[in-house]
């Protein structure tokens, strides 16, 4: 599965690198401003995918004593890093559309239509070689929308390549990259509050009080406490929390109940990284979530 994703990267570099040197030349003969803010846009996905790339190779590394979860993080890590930069290039695409309106140029709609035409094809290609994996990992979820945003933007510049040649309208050249720098603005934005909620060991979108039922709901258990839910990675979600169980049972049937919770929270949430401190007596007048300092 990694492998694949190594490979999905690397095509999809080589076509993004061609795709911005043909617009680059393109925007700069045509006098296009759409033509350079798409230029711009896919040499951000080289910079996504080269960071991806790499960050797919060091999640494939084995745990070791000084990462002892492993390395998976990072490629959260470089979604997060992905989101950021496009927040960035789609605030300098939207003030330069700006300053444009301004300041109108004059357009070849001739050239600009034929590399709109080249850069829609191989970013099409692109988005459709990375959906692929988009729905199983974060880092090529950004990638995906990053490429689908492209795609649409691409399909925008070739509509408004041909009002500019057959009409004139210039103006459709600074609209066209405000449009593309608003959708960028917002995929970006859900990229990088997504791969920060992982960063943050937020709570992945589970229900506490059901998860408290689903355990209490075995009858050793008298209470549920000290409870933290939390994802890792994009296919490991953990759970940490102290049981209040009988003074009579068994460390065998301690062990027993463990396996049998932790089955149960991976059946019914998806849980799959389960850690139970198995207690008597302390904590049964702490909350779900205690404020406890020893927590």
């Amino acid at each position: 599965m990694k492998d694949q994703a190594s490979k999905r990267y690397l095509w999809v570099t080589v076509f993004n690198i061609t795709i911005t040197a043909a617009e680059i030349a393109g925007g700069i003969i045509s006098g296009s401003l759409a033509l350079l803010s798409d230029a711009l846009h896919n040499l951000s996905d080289v910079v996504s995918i080269v960071v991806a790339f790499a960050a797919n190779l060091v999640a494939k590394r084995s745990k070791d004593q000084h990462k002892t979860f492993g390395y998976k993080r990072a490629e959260t890590l470089a979604a997060y890093t992905n989101g950021l930069f496009l927040l960035a290039i789609s605030i300098y695409l939207f003030i330069s559309a700006i300053k444009r309106f301004s300041k109108p140029e004059p357009i070849e709609g001739g050239v600009m239509f034929i590399v709109s035409l080249i850069g829609l094809a191989g970013n099409l290609i692109s988005m459709l070689i990375l959906g692929r994996g988009s729905k199983e990992n974060l880092n090529a979820r950004a990638l995906f929308l990053n490429m689908m945003s492209d795609t649409l933007s691409s399909v925008a510049v070739v509509v408004g390549s041909l009002l500019i040649y057959y009409q004139n309208w210039t103006l459709v050249d600074p609209v066209l990259t405000m449009a593309a720098a608003i959708f960028l603005l917002k995929e970006a934005f859900e990229v990088t509050r997504d791969s920060a909620n992982v960063l943050m060991e937020a709570n992945p979108d589970l229900d506490l009080e059901a998860i408290e039922e689903a355990g209490l709901a075995f009858k050793e258990v008298r209470q549920l406490h000290h409870l933290h839910v939390w994802r890792y990675s994009d296919d490991t979600i953990m759970l940490d929390a102290h049981i209040v169980v009988d003074s009579g049972l068994t460390a065998k049937r301690i062990e027993e109940l463990d396996e049998e919770i932790a089955a149960c929270l991976k059946e019914k949430f998806a849980i799959n990284h389960v850690t139970l401190q198995a207690e008597c007596s302390r904590g049964l007048d702490e909350d779900l979530l205690s404020t406890n300092k020893e927590n």
